[in-house]
């Protein structure tokens, strides 16, 4: 027996509600996947160029390096230097307060995608006890037909079960990935905003 799926798809409205959720999670997968492309930088072959620039007393060169250089990094980098002559404790809180401004950019979206990956299995398990009531009821209004038509019915029905499981799935995985890049990301801008107290730290010195 074969199953028409666009036919299920157009029986069954959880089977739209997951063909939406399917869509949703690709377009937010590609989003995220080309947001953290774009961001993702070799921390330390970028901190010693800054390191550089800071021995060489270019600051300015160095505020630029980090305007070319698009990145989450970058950007603590950049609020260190442009504010280089505050003292060292509001120094880092701005820099803290820009970490914390990148991590909300990266976490756009992956709420999204963990909440597909939880609701979509549930979502075609919904399917899938609808269809079996309806193949059940449809039985019972025929009088006849016997194991064969449940049987009909019930497959058709788990088919919504597996389109949930195959909306789920990937949105668990990507969710993870970008989880695991995000984390990452966070501990490279602790890291270099550290290694960046110590150099400005120096340069101030070597100006007086």
């Amino acid at each position: 027996m074969t199953i028409n799926i666009f036919a299920v798809i157009r029986e069954s409205f959880t089977m739209m509600i997951l063909l939406v959720c399917s869509m949703v999670m690709l377009a937010f997968v590609i989003e995220r996947w080309w947001f953290f492309h774009k961001i993702s930088v070799d921390s330390n072959k970028f901190m010693d160029n800054i390191q550089r620039f800071i021995n060489a007393g270019k600051f300015v060169e160095a505020a630029s390096f980090c305007e070319i250089t698009t990145g989450a990094v970058s950007a603590v980098v950049k609020t260190g230097l442009v504010n280089r002559y505050l003292h060292k404790p509001d120094l880092e809180e701005l820099m803290i307060s820009t970490r914390m401004e990148q991590m909300i950019k990266m976490e756009r979206f992956l709420n999204i995608l963990g909440t597909l990956g939880n609701i979509s299995p549930l979502i075609g398990l919904f399917g899938t006890v609808v269809g079996i009531i309806r193949a059940f009821h449809d039985l019972a209004a025929s009088g006849s037909g016997g194991p064969a038509v449940v049987a009909a019915g019930i497959s058709e029905a788990l088919v919504a079960t597996a389109a949930g499981l195959m909306v789920a799935i990937p949105a668990v995985v990507f969710y993870n990935y970008f989880t695991k890049e995000m984390k990452t990301i966070v501990m490279n801008m602790d890291i270099c905003s550290r290694r960046l107290l110590v150099m400005l730290t120096g340069g101030l010195e070597s100006e007086q």
